[in-house]
């Protein structure tokens, strides 16, 4: 399938390859650093409430009687509903934009949030999760789309890694922590309720700081707007979303548009070469990795109790298995600047297999458990963020979005059966049960990723195309600087 790689995805136009420098030359600014503040904070609470349904288990199974199933099956609301969210919007964002998506996903993240806080009962509850699920799936994929391709191609992979740096990484680890922390304020049978409540707020403030982030000049430039384009990049190169008397550089001349009609992106261009070759495989390995983390979140506070410890010793031990999530996060985003996509997945996913047996094997003692379990999280972790940072690669910008969100739903999708799978196997055979299904899923992704194109330093229209050519003769820097607001 290597081949498959050198496979033309998208016109190399000249105005694709002047935004490709124009990035490049621009660099990491301040204006990068605000727009990734304000996303992370966002996908932190997304975070929070993917969490929720774990960290209040205990409580919902001692309450209102539900069984180790009952608390998968809401997570199977959940994440199939994350899956219809991402495709939707995946879709309306090739079309409509990415920045339009983001605000409207937090929003509905928002209002689910607080109608699981009013749940009267379980059928209810399994309706606002829905709602949950739909708003957080299209954010997180949405998110990611977004950073990509507002940063050079060296930086890109990062930068799509440190979302997951905020929700996979630093919201795994912190979500115990803040639900000790809510129950500890508001203790008795509906602290619960107050936690689901407090993720609500935060949300709806992010949503007043993202009026300030801008449309991604791929997707401006994407549908001719290159006046639109121009401004957003003199922007990120001002060092401010905000900035006083903005000159205005002509980065992309309005030549270009003529010769690079406006791109209309199809979903069903997804489902035919060279695409095709690149969403299975891809998407199967995200399946199996997302099936099996989510598995082990929501199942080891339930876990912990079953071995004996009390809820609030659940909490902390949950957190202490997190903070692999943490620095497997981080690496992925270092190791994105750095090394090919490829690579990095397929050892990572044998040493998640691995850590996997190990727990099996080794788990007697409540030390093991929390070292294996610690070092299977930080592979986890490593292999989702680098699966985000890969994915916006595998596609042109005319598809870009519903590619993302093909991929991400796949994962959520598992998201939606796996746990209550595995809520089953602990049910029959323990936490053997479970680890042992989250290891062949790692196996099985080690094989599927060797299969799809490397596009470490390609270009992210045409991987035929490194990422950093540019003759200079279309380098607009050396054209007179225009002003303008």
């Amino acid at each position: 399938m290597a081949a498959e790689g050198m496979v033309q995805s998208g016109k190399s136009s000249p105005a694709i390859r002047q935004l490709e420098g124009a990035l490049t030359r621009i660099g990491v600014t301040g204006a990068h650093k605000q727009i990734i503040a304000l996303v992370l904070i966002g996908c932190l609470f997304d975070s929070f409430e993917q969490n929720t349904i774990g960290v209040s288990g205990p409580l919902l199974k001692e309450h209102w009687g539900l069984t180790g199933t009952d608390i998968g099956f809401l997570n199977t609301i959940t994440f199939g509903s994350a899956a219809i969210g991402r495709l939707l919007s995946g879709i309306l964002g090739d079309r409509y934009g990415r920045r339009v998506m983001l605000t409207v996903n937090l929003l509905l993240f928002s209002l689910g949030s607080a109608a699981c806080a009013l749940a009267p009962d379980f059928m209810f509850l399994c309706i606002a999760r829905a709602i949950v699920g739909f708003g957080v799936g299209g954010e997180i994929s949405t998110a990611v789309t977004m950073l990509s391709e507002f940063c050079s191609p060296k930086f890109r992979g990062t930068a799509a890694g440190l979302v997951n740096v905020g929700a996979g990484g630093f919201g795994n680890f912190l979500a115990p922590v803040y639900g000790l922390m809510i129950f500890s304020i508001f203790p008795g049978e509906d602290s619960w309720r107050w936690l689901f409540a407090s993720l609500a707020l935060p949300a709806l403030l992010v949503v007043f700081y993202r009026r300030y982030v801008p449309e991604t000049p791929r997707f401006l430039a994407s549908q001719g707007r290159i006046d639109e384009a121009n401004k957003v990049l003199s922007v990120l190169e001002s060092g401010s979303l905000r900035p006083r008397d903005l000159v205005v550089r002509e980065y992309l001349t309005k030549d270009h548009e003529q010769e690079a009609p406006r791109a209309k992106g199809g979903w069903k261009e997804l489902f035919r070469a060279p695409f095709l070759g690149r969403i299975v495989p891809v998407s199967i390995a995200i399946l199996m990795s997302y099936g099996a983390q989510l598995s082990v979140l929501t199942l080891m506070p339930v876990i912990f109790v079953s071995m004996g410890h009390t809820l609030q010793g659940s909490l902390l031990y949950s957190m202490i298995i997190q903070s692999g999530s943490v620095l497997g996060a981080i690496a992925a985003s270092m190791f994105g600047y750095y090394f090919p996509r490829k690579r990095v997945l397929t050892v990572g996913a044998i040493c998640a297999c691995l850590a996997a047996l190990c727990i099996m094997q080794f788990g007697t003692t409540i030390y093991l458990v929390l070292f294996f379990g610690a070092l299977f999280q930080f592979f986890v972790l490593l292999l989702n963020t680098s699966i985000w940072i890969y994915a916006p690669e595998l596609f042109p910008t005319r598809i870009r979005a519903f590619g993302v969100a093909f991929i991400l739903a796949t994962g959520s999708a598992a998201g939606s059966f796996v746990p209550t799978i595995s809520g089953a196997l602990f049910d029959a055979y323990g936490m053997a049960g479970v680890f042992a299904l989250a290891a062949g899923m790692y196996a099985v992704f080690a094989v599927c990723i060797r299969l799809g194109p490397e596009t470490y330093g390609r270009s992210m229209e045409d991987l035929t195309q490194p990422a950093d050519v540019i003759s200079a003769t279309e380098d607009p820097a050396l054209q007179p600087v225009k002003a303008g607001a």
